[in-house]
This record gives structure tokens, C-alpha cells and sequence, in this order.
């Protein structure tokens, strides 16, 4: 089973979310990049633009398919993380220290789940 760390949030469709000083830092889980195969391109926001919780803001490319990444919280980009341009598999290798994007002036978020509740979700789609 995936690693769940307890100390994030997760969203249902595979974010997780890290809330520092009214930044929240946006990543995939351990259990989509396993769903997705080895990442080999990913394609993310600039800084300052605009992101809407529900709303796809990014797409990952893996040797399986491509997919949309959705941002659980509605707010503005204000870092990229540039490397995962240059070295996609780290979301592969380390999926909670790779983090895609970090949004500040957060007006309103996705109903998000604890790690327990998250497990549920993850225990469902497995079964």
C-alpha cells in the first residue's frame, strides 16, 4: 500500500497539499504516481497565474497516458517547482518532496481529507 504521510492533506483526486503560513504547497501522491507509471514530462503553470480548486492546472505525461493534475485550493501560483522541467522522475522517486506548485491568496478549498480519510479512498479504487 502507499505511503500516506500523516501530516498532509490529500485531495480525491491524488493532490497532496501542505498549508505553511497561508502557503499551500500542491504535489502528486505517492499512490497516483504509481497509478501513472514513470513520469516524463510535466507541464505547469507560470508564476501568477490563477488556479481554481476542482480546476485542472497542470498535466503529467507518463509512458502509460497523459493526465491532468487538479488544484484542491482556488488562489494564485506564486513558486513553480522548475526542476521537475528538467527531472520529471522525481515525482516517481520522492512524490512528497516533489512538489509541483506552491498558491498564496487562497480564497477557497476543496473539501480536503486528513491521511485516514485519504487511505479510505485509496483502499476503495485498489479494491
Amino acid at each position: 500500500m502507499s505511503i500516506i504521510p500523516a501530516e498532509l492533506k490529500y485531495s480525491k483526486s491524488h493532490e497532496w497539499v501542505k498549508e505553511e503560513d497561508g502557503v499551500f504547497t500542491v504535489g502528486l501522491t505517492d499512490f497516483a504516481q504509481n497509478a501513472l507509471g514513470d513520469i516524463v514530462f510535466i507541464n505547469l503553470p507560470e508564476e501568477g497565474d490563477e488556479v481554481t480548486a476542482g480546476e485542472s492546472f497542470s498535466d503529467v505525461e507518463s509512458v502509460k497516458a497523459v493526465s491532468d493534475v487538479f488544484s484542491p485550493v482556488t488562489g494564485t501560483v506564486c513558486a513553480v517547482n522548475e526542476e521537475l522541467l528538467d527531472d520529471p522522475a522525481q515525482v516517481n522517486e520522492a512524490p512528497y518532496e516533489a512538489w509541483l506548485i506552491k498558491v498564496n491568496n487562497v480564497s477557497e478549498k476543496e473539501e480536503l481529507l486528513d491521511a485516514e480519510g485519504y487511505e479510505a479512498v485509496v483502499a476503495a479504487e485498489e479494491a
